[in-house]
């Protein structure tokens, strides 16, 4: 028997909390000295440990420095930093004076992030570093209503050079001490947080969310999947990503479990072998590139590897289908004790040898790779939800995983399917509203409280719900075939040779792609042109197309036939959030990568 199988959940109840700060402090109350918090010191460069009391002692100084800045219960106040257990004092010290929070994206453009500090009149901004709000001085002027920039690691030389006496260092403008924290606010229907989604398209719109929306759909997650004080998990998503607000942080407090804050993304292979975290909370690219890096090294492996590693995943996955009662027991799965050591655990063990479960959302996992990490013994629980649902509609269970869906509708939630198969929900979940934009609020909620998702979805006899695509993201070929990009553009980065890859042909008569190839992929199309590989000069290289364009077409032979790609476009430097061709959540901005490349796809249809 495992660890936590001794543990005993405890579990604190949405009527018992009322409130996220009331959640806190009845999880202070109930465990004051287990560990709530580790975080790398990169003075001591050592991992620090913060206990339930602890945290409490630092929120209620928050709280005493938050009381003197003339802030009022309702107001706005911003955090735009790393995971950390500051983000969390700054947090819970602001909803206890009844402030309304607004996460904002450390990567975030200062453009964007200025349209949200004005659009929700912030009042009071806290950031990591002075260069973030140096990188604000072209739009500033903008933000009238910000009285106080805190900079968490502003050092008093620093301090001197600023000429805005808004500006203080967090040394300076924490007290020492403080007395207990304060709870103000007792409505679980007050505004909570206002949460900016950076749509593919358009300006972001501000989630309306509060306390209950949150606190009922943590509560409901943490149904589906069953965390205890023995758990730990590390913490690497944006905590202004509301998956990993509410089942990274929220949850995890819910039920008294420990979290690590991952150093960084770069470093996540080593704090996954340091931390050896039992849950994971993920998007599918994490899993992704873990899967491209297992494959680049079975492909310079032997034979022998290749197929024990094969084995391994048909064997493993064939067990996993009989414990689910949707297959029969085989004689093969006796080789399991073997393959397991041979091959699982090896992998098992690159990720900290403690899973025990690991959740997938904001986006599809491939089946392909799901079937892997399944298949070696890591249960990948993928489920869907959107930041106006808070963020969770569904999700698998580990004793009802089916990976091709996203799982049944979690405790309170309704789903039913609308206009053109679209994704209808209702539930308690279900955001207030956008701030200030009453039109785009009518657009998307029914009089009667429906969401529409405007993803297409099927619902099964059994209640499991499968998205089958969006309502926006469909390209309509000027012959009037309709192809769904995202499948196509996932069946080509199963290849390792892609990193990036964008299928367009919106009204043209046959459909190109747009992509940018991983520092192996062009390596190896400049050996085969035996040309140096040199990103640029390679994209005006016929036979690289060529070369590239087969591989496209063997990664999407299962298509229709109207899916062919005709032809291919090399883009030398890779899309990101910092270029703006990225959503912070790490979607296309289609729009704004066929605006940029407007002279690539002109070349690409020439002629036709």
């Amino acid at each position: 028997m495992t660890n936590h199988q001794h543990s005993k959940a405890d579990v604190i109840p949405v009527e018992v909390a009322k409130t996220l700060d009331g959640l806190f402090r009845e999880r202070v109350r109930r465990s004051p000295q287990l560990v709530a918090y580790r975080d790398f010191n990169v003075e001591t460069e050592k991992w620090c440990d913060y206990t339930w009391a602890e945290m409490a002692q630092g929120v209620a100084r928050w709280q005493t420095a938050m009381s003197r800045g003339n802030l009022s219960p309702g107001d706005r106040v911003a955090v735009m930093s790393r995971n950390c257990p500051q983000w969390v004092m700054f947090e819970q010290a602001a909803i206890g004076l009844g402030l309304v929070v607004v996460p904002l994206y450390t990567e975030d453009r200062a453009e964007n992030a200025v349209y949200c500090l004005q659009d929700a009149g912030v009042k009071l901004l806290l950031v990591e570093k002075l260069a973030q709000w140096e990188a604000f001085s072209p739009v500033k002027d903008q933000l009238n209503e910000l009285s106080r920039i805190v900079i968490m690691t502003l050092s008093e030389q620093e301090a001197l050079q600023v000429k805005d006496d808004r500006v203080i260092a967090l040394s300076k403008w924490l007290p020492e001490q403080a007395g207990d924290t304060q709870h103000l606010n007792n409505d679980p229907h007050a505004l909570a947080t206002i949460i900016y989604t950076s749509g593919t398209t358009g300006r972001p719109k501000g989630v309306m969310l509060n306390h209950h929306n949150i606190l009922t759909n943590a509560y409901a997650s943490a149904q589906v999947v069953t965390i205890t004080p023995d758990d730990l998990l590390l913490s690497f998503l944006p905590l202004s990503h509301t998956l990993e607000r509410t089942a990274g942080y929220y949850v995890p407090m819910m039920c008294g479990a420990t979290i690590a804050y991952a150093r960084s993304i770069q470093q996540l292979q080593e704090d996954l072998l340091t931390i050896r975290p039992t849950v994971l909370v993920s998007v599918p690219r994490i899993y992704e590139r873990v899967y491209a890096g297992i494959r680049a090294k079975l492909d310079e492996g032997s034979a022998l590897a290749r197929k024990l590693f094969d084995s391994a995943v048909e064997v493993g996955y064939s067990r996993f289908e009989h414990q689910q009662g949707r297959d029969s027991w085989h004689l093969s799965h006796l080789l399991w004790p073997l393959l397991d050591k041979l091959v699982a655990r090896k992998l098992m063990d690159k990720l900290g040898g403690r899973l025990r479960q690991a959740m997938s959302g904001g986006a599809a996992l491939l089946p392909e790779i799901s079937r892997v990490f399944i298949g070696l013994g890591l249960p990948i629980l993928q489920g869907y939800g959107m930041t106006e649902t808070s963020p969770v509609v569904c999700a698998n269970r580990l004793d009802n995983n089916l990976p091709s869906s996203v799982g049944l509708p979690i405790s309170g939630v309704e789903v039913k399917l609308g206009e053109h198969g679209a994704l209808l929900i209702r539930g308690p979940n279900v955001m207030l509203g956008y701030w200030n934009n009453l039109e785009a609020t009518r657009a998307i909620i029914s009089d009667d409280g429906w969401l529409n998702t405007g993803d297409i979805a099927s619902i099964d006899e059994q209640g499991r719900i499968t998205i089958t695509g969006r309502l926006k993201d469909i390209i309509v070929t000027s012959t009037g075939e309709k192809v769904s990009p995202t499948d196509m553009e996932a069946a080509i980065l199963r290849d390792p040779m892609f990193e990036q890859a964008m299928i367009i042909g919106e009204g043209r008569s046959y459909l190109s792609a747009l992509v940018v190839l991983s520092k192996r992929g062009w390596e190896s199309v400049a050996a085969q042109c035996q040309v140096p590989a040199d990103s640029q000069q390679m994209t005006k290289n016929e036979q690289a197309e060529e070369i590239v364009l087969e591989v496209i077409s063997r990664q999407i032979r299962e298509f229709p036939g109207y899916a062919k790609i005709y032809r291919v476009a090399l883009i030398p430097e890779p899309w990101t959030v910092a270029n703006e061709m990225l959503t912070p959540t790490l979607k296309l901005k289609r729009s704004k990568i066929l605006e940029r490349y407007k002279t690539e796809i002109a070349r690409l249809y020439a002629g036709h």
